[in-house]
């Protein structure tokens, strides 16, 4: 390319971009959802075909969340959800229902009885030393079973190679005389 002498690349105008301007990207549906328009079942990697914009007034750690747009494959209704990077995971806006998922719901359930928990010890010292025991208890049997079974491992994994071998060539000499006989 030619450069005229005079050139001045300070004096070329800036592209005023909107800061919620979307980008078409590719990408793979990150969990297993159903459309509510015409019920179909849109499984988890599916490749889509997204827009993507920056979602305003809302950040997390620094960190912006971002709102993908897709399209059903069967009815072409549209499809948003945002990026959750406080739970590591993704929201459902609307458009489809998220499918069943017994890992989160088993975690939640466990982060409130662990919650529940904390709050009876923090009102009831009994309760405390009570869980305690009941902790130390339940890590003493732990222990044992796991003793017993790497005794019982043990006992199975004895191997005598030598003895296997004397026999292995007895069983040989026998037939080498049946043979010879």
């Amino acid at each position: 390319k030619y450069y005229p002498p005079d050139f001045d690349p300070a004096k070329i105008p800036k592209l005023k971009l909107p800061k919620d301007r979307q980008y078409v990207v590719r990408l793979m549906a990150p969990f297993n959802m159903r459309c509510k328009t015409c019920g179909e079942y849109i499984y988890k990697g599916k490749k889509f075909n997204a827009r993507k914009e920056t979602v305003q007034n809302e950040v997390y750690l620094g960190l912006p969340i971002f709102r993908f747009y897709i399209k059903c494959t069967r009815c072409l209704a549209e499809i948003t959800f945002k990026t959750d990077p406080e739970n590591t995971d993704y929201t459902m806006e609307h458009g489809a229902t998220r499918n069943f998922q017994a890992e989160k719901l088993l975690e939640e359930e466990e982060k409130r009885l662990q919650k529940e928990r904390e709050e009876e010890e923090l009102n009831n010292p009994m309760k405390v030393l009570e869980n305690r025991t009941k902790d130390s208890k339940l890590e003493m049997e732990v222990l044992e079973n796991l003793q017993e079974l790497k005794e019982l491992n043990q006992r199975q994994a004895n191997v005598d190679f030598e003895a296997m071998l004397k026999q292995y060539q007895e069983l040989e000499e026998e037939q080498r005389r049946k043979e010879q006989e």
